[in-house]
């Protein structure tokens, strides 16, 4: 493989900021929680907002060291509760959770 788990983070990462046009003021709130690799062609990263459940799975391939747009996202919030943690986020931030948790099935760990 040539991609390092570290790579891969902030590819993920500056993906991930980008498709969501998150302004540069708040991208800090936003950071890699873990990486695996899979079959020795590509990763999974988790990215996270520090201090919140919530996360975003992205795979980043090693031949192309692209990213899939198709990333998915998990929080064990119910979507009644979509308000939850958010009070010190940026707004900006805050609307995109409460956004991906109204949408999104609960899951349980």
């Amino acid at each position: 493989m040539e991609l390092t788990s570290t790579v891969a983070e902030k590819l993920a990462l500056d993906f991930f900021l980008e498709d969501w046009e998150i302004p540069e003021d708040d991208r800090d709130f936003f950071v890699p929680l873990d990486s695996r690799v899979v079959d020795d062609s590509w990763y999974v990263v988790e990215i996270g907002v520090e201090g919140l459940p919530d996360q975003w799975v992205i795979q980043v391939y090693d031949e192309t060291k692209e990213c899939d747009p198709c990333f998915t996202f998990v929080t064990p919030i119910k979507a009644s509760e979509s308000e939850t943690g958010l009070e010190e986020m940026p707004e900006s931030i805050a609307e995109i959770l409460r956004s991906e948790r109204q949408s999104q099935l609960v899951i349980s760990r």
